[in-house]
């Protein structure tokens, strides 16, 4: 199997697909229409040399997929919700080119803020979920006598309760569980291109939900890999001390896991196979059987950055001819 290189995201009813320098966001309306919207991808750090180089990019990677993934997902919550009603049409109604114009500048200035807002946070309740409140309730076996080893194996079974706890709680709520059918049809897409299969709603959804490059299968390799790098604090005597460097160790667990999922993805050796099978059987959790509209919505996303057609002529000498103008006016 070839990496396409294709990355995405469920959204509100939708799916966000990313590809080199492009990201698209297709979300079904209310009244069953594909809304597709296509932007350039910047990294909010820059293009920097330094920001590429191994375990750096894993930080930046993962802080920039945050702030992208937060971004669609605030603007798919807007397109899939109800249409604008009226009072507010009214009022825009009322406003000057120059007056709408200001107050769409402000509205985007305050929904930038409450964007790095809402990625703050969710980092600070990540980190304090799932680093120091299982290290803090781990900390609780001292007082029957348990050494740092032993403490720091506690932590390892509290954190991996705790995160299999979360998931298989999401899983069961109702709502979650379309979102997870629309990620669902996002990994079929990408298994269906990337198995050299015409990007079709039948193709789709007869490829496997399952990837190895999936969000999911970082988290829970962040979780393995924080494990064994907080046996290096065993022997450091001082509690305050242990505490921050866990910490400082946030970005070099997300730089290891950033670099071990790449190289799983890319990889087709019985070694990444057995690596990503943890990851893998976690994704039964995050990822549903698609409908075929949830299907359609996908294939709208992918081909709105990456032309699969030609991917497949170049990885496997398959050539699927591109629709005719009149074919495209009729799917319109």
């Amino acid at each position: 199997m070839k990496s396409s290189n294709i990355g995405g995201q469920a959204v509100m009813e939708g799916i966000m697909m990313r590809h080199k320098d492009k990201y698209s966001i297709a979300v079904r309306r209310p009244d069953k229409e594909i809304e597709l919207k296509v932007e350039d991808y910047k990294c909010i750090f820059g293009n920097a040399k330094f920001l590429k180089y191994p375990l750096i990019r894993g930080v930046v990677s993962f802080v920039d997929s945050l702030v992208v993934g937060t971004k669609c997902l605030m603007y798919s919550a807007e397109i899939a919700g109800d249409e604008e009603d009226e009072e507010e049409a009214e009022k825009n109604a009322s406003l000057t080119e120059e007056e709408l114009a200001a107050k769409k500048k402000k509205e985007d200035r305050q929904f930038k803020w409450l964007l790095y807002i809402t990625v703050a946070i969710s980092i600070v309740v990540s980190i304090a979920a799932f680093m120091l409140l299982p290290y803090a309730l781990a900390s609780l076996c001292r007082k029957v006598g348990a050494s740092e080893f032993v403490v720091t194996i506690v932590e390892a079974f509290v954190k991996l309760a705790l995160f299999m706890g979360y998931m298989l709680l999401i899983s069961r709520m109702k709502d979650i569980q379309r979102t997870f059918m629309y990620h669902g049809a996002e990994h079929k897409c990408i298994n269906c291109v990337e198995h050299g299969l015409p990007l079709t709603v039948e193709n789709v959804l007869a490829s496997s939900r399952l990837h190895k490059r999936c969000g999911t299968s970082f988290l829970f390799l962040v979780m393995i890999v924080s494990i064994f790098l907080h046996f290096i604090f065993v022997l450091v005597p001082v509690y305050w001390v242990r505490l921050f460097g866990r910490l400082l160790m946030v970005p070099i667990v997300a730089g290891i896991s950033f670099e071990i999922i790449q190289w799983a993805g890319r990889s087709d050796s019985k070694i990444a196979d057995f690596f990503s099978k943890p990851g893998l059987a976690m994704q039964k959790l995050t990822t549903k059987e698609p409908t075929a509209d949830m299907a359609e919505v996908a294939i709208k996303a992918v081909e709105a950055v990456f032309d699969w057609r030609a991917y497949l002529k170049d990885e496997f000498d398959l050539e699927i001819p591109y629709p005719s103008d009149e074919e495209t006016v009729a799917e319109k």
